[in-house]
């Protein structure tokens, strides 16, 4: 048997198990364990942690630390905006990154946060979420086309708009429907937007490899850009989400976005791994 300490963070409710990788103890468990089968057991909130998903922090060579991210079925997801915001928080109170600047390497590329502290503790973090790609395409359904808004913030997303937020059994329907349409060689993320003003987005999102979450940093950062271009919006956006509102700025085209919102430790505790199935 063999033991993981682990820290359950979340942010506004999109919650993950993030696994310190800095000792190397733990470097040498994880370098010998199935991860996506270790990320599926810790995910199921029946029978295991519960979450959307597992974080390794990890060191760098490039930047203060990495982050590796795997959705609850397993799949590794190239960047989270909520999850960064919580590998930034872990890493100043736990003093590893004691420094109110630093930066993450991810699958997307490294990125820059800046936090917000008070008394020692990290209140916000905006993060620098990098250029987006955003083009108009169509998507059909059923013989149906449906107009959306393609739009790559280091993970692909289908942005929609829509005159009312889709009920759960909705999304439940229509979420996985679109993510693992052929149209998507990869799938895709799924946001469904409603505009309330020139300075506020209700978001709801279907996460490709984990469902439907109570919020997407990614997401809110594709949602509020896909609104700029089709000029719905200002610049600097208030996303309301069901677990809670982010910060979005997007200054001008062809400049990165900037995300500002909470992240929150929730507990700590332990995983005992058995010898087989999750070792190889």
């Amino acid at each position: 048997m063999k033991v993981l300490t682990f820290i359950k963070m979340h942010g506004l409710g999109n919650d993950y198990v993030f696994i310190d990788c800095f000792p190397q103890a733990t470097t040498q468990i994880i370098h010998k364990t199935d991860l996506p089968a270790l990320a599926r057991r810790v995910s199921d909130r029946h029978t295991g942690v519960g979450s959307d998903g597992l974080v390794l922090i990890l060191p760098s060579e490039n930047a203060d630390a990495r982050m590796r991210i795997f959705n609850a079925d397993g799949s590794e997801a190239q960047m989270c905006g909520n999850a960064i915001r919580c590998v930034g928080k872990y890493l100043y109170e736990s003093g590893k990154c004691h420094q109110p600047k630093m930066y993450i390497e991810t699958l997307a590329g490294i990125r820059s946060l800046a936090l917000q502290v008070k008394d020692e503790v990290v209140e916000q973090v905006t993060v620098n979420m990098g250029l987006p790609q955003v083009m108009p395409d169509v998507l059909t359904l059923a013989g149906t086309p449906y107009t959306f808004m393609s739009v790559n913030m280091g993970n692909p997303h289908a942005v929609f708009f829509c005159d009312y937020i889709p009920t759960d059994e909705d999304l439940h329907i229509r979420g996985p429907r679109i993510a693992t349409h052929p149209h998507f060689a990869e799938g895709t993320n799924v946001e469904c937007v409603r505009v309330r003003n020139p300075h506020e987005l209700d978001v709801r999102v279907w996460e490709r490899g984990s469902g439907a979450t109570l919020a997407c940093g990614t997401g809110a950062c594709a949602a509020v850009v896909a609104a700029i271009q089709d000029g719905w919006t200002e610049r600097s956006v208030t996303v309301h989400l069901p677990g809670g509102d982010l910060q979005i700025q997007w200054k001008n085209d062809h400049q990165s976005v900037y995300m500002t919102g909470s992240a929150e430790e929730s507990f700590r505790g332990e995983i005992t791994l058995p010898a087989n199935p999750l070792t190889h």
